[in-house]
């Protein structure tokens, strides 16, 4: 098998650890294998589009979700780390409004999977962070919605936030979790 799939405080959530393979010249891993996937953590899914973007250190990200075409995915970090959350936004779930955190970095080569259904985010907190992630369905904008990242009813507990998050303007604006249309 080349990784460990272990589910997280909310189940659905997995958390992968892959097998890696090195020596003095370098590193080797699967970062994927659909059937490996699937044996490990019991879910079979396509994944459909990936996804590659680099944030600075501060930069956060979510907490975003689609209303309608409902991604999963399973996000990575290939330079520095970024503490990464996913929140169950599954109104008729027990799990409603419970989030779960991990610090994913290019060292560690962990991956998380985050089923549909629930909301994602991540802060950079090295100087630079490359964050790859595979989408079980496509980006649609008109569906695209975001929950604020400090929501007080959430109570995420962001690591090392020294200062005021960077925030793109849809996350500034974003509405409370008791004000969003979820699932």
């Amino acid at each position: 098998m080349p990784y460990t799939a272990t589910p997280t405080d909310l189940p659905e959530v997995v958390l992968l650890e892959p097998k890696v393979f090195g020596d003095a010249r370098g590193f080797f891993f699967e970062s994927y294998s659909r059937r490996d996937f699937a044996a490990a953590t019991g879910i079979d899914v396509e994944f459909v589009q990936d996804n590659h973007s680099a944030s600075a250190r501060g930069v956060l990200r979510g907490i975003h979700y689609q209303l309608q075409h409902a991604q999963g995915k399973l996000v990575r970090v290939v330079a520095g780390s970024v503490w990464d959350v996913a929140v169950d936004l599954r109104r008729a779930s027990p799990d409603f409004g419970r989030w779960v955190g991990v610090e994913l970095s290019a060292e560690n080569r962990r991956q998380l999977w985050v089923p549909p259904g629930f909301g994602h985010g991540f802060v950079t907190l090295s100087e630079r962070a490359e964050f790859l992630y595979k989408t079980t369905d496509y980006w649609y904008p008109e569906h695209e919605r975001s929950v604020r990242w400090d929501d007080p009813d959430l109570a995420i507990d962001w690591p090392r936030l020294d200062e005021a998050p960077r925030l793109a303007a849809k996350d500034a604006a974003a509405p409370l979790l008791r004000e969003a249309q979820t699932y």
